[in-house]
């Protein structure tokens, strides 16, 4: 009963939304060195408007986001299988069974099957599947709601459904993969019979070419078009020609010379139909030295110290270039800001379930749906929680010992993080409850039966300095709203001193402000 209540606000929550009463069962279609793509054939719909069906990706290794960690990517797609396109609309991303966040497709747009593609071994399992009675008139509703964004922006080319899987802070997968036979009964196709020319003679049309005053050979590389049995070519200031009767487009063997047919023959033989040029390839890098694929770019490990640490971020990955080339990096001293009114943090946190995660970087906390914030007229949904030994932010040059960040996303995909500032003095009660939870092992969660209010993490004075930053780590993606509490909060040596066991520095160093606006309460 206690595992099936943690379910509840992760996989089980999600079940539940989409109303999957049955396992999934999922059928491989393509696999590849590092990760694999599934379809669910019990949760192919049909209705009017398509066909929805569930497919995965399922990476080898996890994939770091701003989210938390996660190997698999489901996506609910409907398939219009008449006009050969489909159209993403959500995403469900998760780290084995454990749910990490849900993307519906603000934007649904419908997309062209592409021959070859990845994409089209999905259509197909999808379009000729048959529907499970459980699952065919469930997707009604659903495929109603999207009938608009079908026949939208048709002009618009959004990327593929399993193209453009990248990762979010970001983004994702483009796997060159294999494809793995689909066990579904096909119809045989027949395969084209080869035109099988007579035996040519190459002595006796050489010798007919030079009765007719040609060179031998002449005939492969400039056949006469009567004798190739086609119209004369077309000059300029002259009608076209009168196509020929059907039964004059090929002379008949009757008609035509020995010494023609030999001729026409060896042109067939030695020319035949053009052929396009072929185009070189482009050379193509090994799989495992692609950014496009996650679970081989996890290889080059970030950290907080050694090869892999802050000051050589920008060089591990192309995608962390920003690291080192983004004039907006967090975090920073805050120094000299401005005082203003600002408009007050509006917190929309309540007491929730919990699951906490000592992730190899830090120690992290996921708590259920529905706690967020609005600031600035924008409302963001709160992620995720971490803490930072020493603080990551600097107040005119002091380090505070401990620091806590509360992120959160908008519906747009922008960030806002929230940081508390943690100074040693008592105990703080939250605090002890999640330590009192941490997993055994890096990359163990532990779902209690606890339950946590974050407000009490919240100083009484809501003040705070706020400025435009980036992420703390790679990718370290500007962009991000940050808003740093005025008012620290206290936790007991001991409190400090058990994080410290587990990490003893996970603190970016300050980068450059730049001259950047800060804006501070009054």
């Amino acid at each position: 009963m206690a595992a099936l209540r943690g379910l509840s606000i992760g996989l089980f929550f999600f079940l539940g939304l989409h109303g999957l009463a049955a396992a999934s069962v999922w059928q491989t279609v393509i696999a590849g060195k590092y990760e694999k793509v599934d379809i669910d054939k019990t949760r192919i719909a049909r209705a009017d408007s398509g066909v929805t069906a569930w497919s995965r990706i399922a990476l080898e290794r996890d994939a770091q986001d701003v989210g938390g960690a996660y190997n698999i990517i489901q996506a609910q797609i409907l398939y219009d299988c008449t006009g050969r396109r489909f159209t993403t609309l959500r995403r469900v991303y998760f780290n084995g069974d454990t749910l990490v966040r849900e993307d519906v497709v603000a934007r649904q747009r419908a997309n062209k099957v592409e021959v070859g593609s990845i994409d089209e071994r999905l259509f197909a399992v999808a379009c000729q599947a048959p529907a499970s009675r459980e699952t065919a008139g469930r997707a009604t509703g659903e495929n109603q709601a999207v009938v608009a964004a079908l026949s939208a922006s048709q002009d618009e080319r959004p990327a593929p459904m399993h193209a453009d899987m990248r990762t979010l802070a970001a983004d994702a997968v483009t796997p060159r993969l294999v494809p793995v036979a689909d066990t579904s009964p096909v119809a045989p196709t027949e395969k084209p019979k080869l035109i099988v020319l007579p035996t040519i003679d190459k002595a006796a049309a050489d010798q007919a070419a030079a009765s007719a005053g040609q060179k031998p050979g002449a005939a492969a590389s400039a056949p006469s078009p009567a004798r190739a049995g086609m119209p004369p070519p077309r000059t300029a200031g002259t009608a076209p020609a009168a196509a020929p009767p059907a039964s004059a487009a090929v002379p008949s063997p009757a008609v035509e010379s020995a010494a023609d047919r030999r001729l026409r023959e060896l042109h067939y033989a030695t020319s035949g139909p053009r052929r396009a040029a072929k185009q070189k390839k482009p050379a193509v890098r090994p799989m495992e030295d692609t950014q496009e694929n996650p679970a081989a770019r996890m290889s080059a490990r970030w950290s907080y110290d050694g090869e892999g640490g802050p000051a050589n971020w920008a060089r591990l990955r192309e995608d962390y270039a920003t690291c080192a080339s983004g004039k907006r990096q967090s975090p920073i001293d805050i120094r000299e800001g401005i005082k203003v009114n600002l408009e007050g943090i509006k917190f929309d946190y309540k007491p929730s379930r919990f699951r906490i995660v000592d992730t190899g970087r830090t120690v992290q906390v996921n708590v259920g749906e529905g706690l967020g914030l609005t600031v600035m007229g924008k409302h963001y949904d709160l992620m995720q929680v971490d803490f930072h030994r020493p603080s990551e932010e600097r107040i005119n040059g002091r380090a505070y010992d401990m620091s806590v960040h509360l992120v959160h996303r908008n519906d747009e995909g922008q960030l806002a993080v929230v940081a508390v500032l943690l100074e040693k003095g008592s105990e703080h009660p939250l605090i002890q409850t999640l330590w009192n939870n941490l997993p055994l092992e890096q990359n163990m969660d532990v779902t209690p039966e606890d339950v946590i209010d974050l407000n009490k993490l919240l100083p009484e004075n809501r003040a705070y300095w706020t400025y435009m930053g980036s992420l703390t780590t790679p990718p370290c993606s500007e962009g991000v709203l940050w808003m740093v509490l005025k008012q620290p909060m206290q936790v007991s040596p001991e409190q400090v001193s058990i994080f410290a066991r587990l990490y003893r520095n996970n603190a970016r160093p300050v980068q450059p402000a730049n001259d950047r606006l800060v804006k501070e309460s009054r």
